[in-house]
C-alpha cells in the first residue's frame, strides 16, 4: 500500500513536472513573442522618429534658404527705396530751383516792363506839343 501511494505520488509529481515544463516552455515562447512584438513596436517608433527627424532637417534647410532669400530681397528693396528717395529729393531740388528761376525771371520781366513804361512816358513828355 505504501508503495502504491509512493508510486501514485511519484506519478503525480512527474505529471506536474511535465505540466510545469510545458507551461514554462509556453511562457518562454509567449515571452519571446512579446519581446519580438515590443522590439518591433519600438523599432517602428524609432523609425518614425528618424523619418520625422529627416523631414524636420529638410524643412529646416528649406526655411534657412527661404530666410536668406528674403533677407537678400529685403536688402534689394531697401536699396531701391533709398534710390527712389534720393530721386525724389533731387526732383524736389530741381522743382525748388525752377520755382526760384521762375520768380527771378518774373521780377526781371516786371522790371523791364516798368523800365520800358518809364521810357515811353519820358519820350512822350519830351516831345513838343503841337497846338
Amino acid at each position: 500500500m505504501m508503495s502504491q501511494k509512493m508510486k501514485a505520488y511519484q506519478t503525480k509529481q512527474s505529471i506536474q513536472r511535465e505540466l510545469q515544463d510545458v507551461r514554462r516552455k509556453d511562457i518562454q515562447q509567449l515571452c519571446a513573442q512579446l519581446n519580438v512584438l515590443l522590439v518591433d513596436k519600438m523599432n517602428n517608433r524609432v523609425e518614425g522618429a528618424y523619418i520625422n527627424q529627416k523631414k524636420l532637417q529638410s524643412h529646416s534647410r528649406q526655411l534657412q534658404f527661404n530666410a536668406a532669400n528674403l533677407q537678400k530681397q529685403s536688402e534689394q528693396w531697401l536699396k531701391l527705396l533709398d534710390n527712389f528717395n534720393q530721386a525724389l529729393k533731387e526732383i524736389g531740388d530741381v522743382s525748388n530751383w525752377a520755382k526760384s528761376l521762375e520768380n527771378e525771371m518774373t521780377k526781371i520781366s516786371h522790371t523791364l516792363a516798368y523800365a520800358y513804361k518809364g521810357e515811353v512816358e519820358s519820350k512822350q513828355n519830351d516831345s513838343p506839343i503841337l497846338e
